[in-house]
C-alpha cells in the first residue's frame, strides 16, 4: 500500500520580543490536541510560500508581508509521509487569532516544550532554541 504523501507549509510567527504564535490542533484531527505552528497542505500547483500565505489568512487572519524558509523536515507516519516547509514569518498585517475556533497563544521561544508538539515539529522547536 502506498503511503499518502502530504506537503505542508507552516509559519513560525515571531514577534520582536522572541515570542511565537502557536495554535492547538483540533482533537478530531490527526495528532489532535498537540500545539503546532499554524499552516496547512499545499494545493495543486501551489508553492510552499503561496500555501503559507493562504493558510495563515484562512486559519489565523493575518496577511504575511515578510517570510523566509527556515527549515524543511520530512517525517514518516505509519499511514503517511509528510514534508513540512517551515517559514519564519517576521512581518504581517492584522493580529493573529484562532479564526477557526482553535485555541492559540503567544509563548516565548525559550518556553516552548517540544513534547507539546507533533513529532515532525520537535526538530523545529530544538532549532529555534539553539
Amino acid at each position: 500500500m502506498d503511503k499518502k504523501k502530504l506537503h505542508i507549509a507552516a509559519g513560525i510567527i515571531c514577534d520582536q520580543h522572541n515570542n511565537v504564535f502557536i495554535t492547538q490542533r483540533s482533537l478530531k484531527s490527526h495528532m489532535g490536541g498537540f500545539w503546532e505552528f499554524p499552516g496547512g497542505k499545499l494545493e495543486d500547483k501551489e508553492t510552499p510560500e503561496q500555501a503559507l500565505v493562504r493558510e495563515l489568512q484562512e486559519e489565523i487572519g493575518i496577511d504575511v508581508t515578510q517570510c523566509s524558509l527556515f527549515e524543511t523536515v520530512e517525517h514518516d507516519f505509519p499511514d503517511r509521509h509528510i514534508t513540512l516547509s517551515f517559514f519564519l514569518v517576521t512581518q504581517w498585517d492584522n493580529e493573529p487569532y484562532g479564526k477557526e475556533g482553535q485555541k492559540f497563544k503567544w509563548i516565548s521561544i525559550g518556553s516552548l516544550n517540544a513534547d507539546d508538539f507533533p513529532p515532525a515539529n520537535r526538530t523545529i522547536v530544538a532549532l529555534l532554541q539553539k
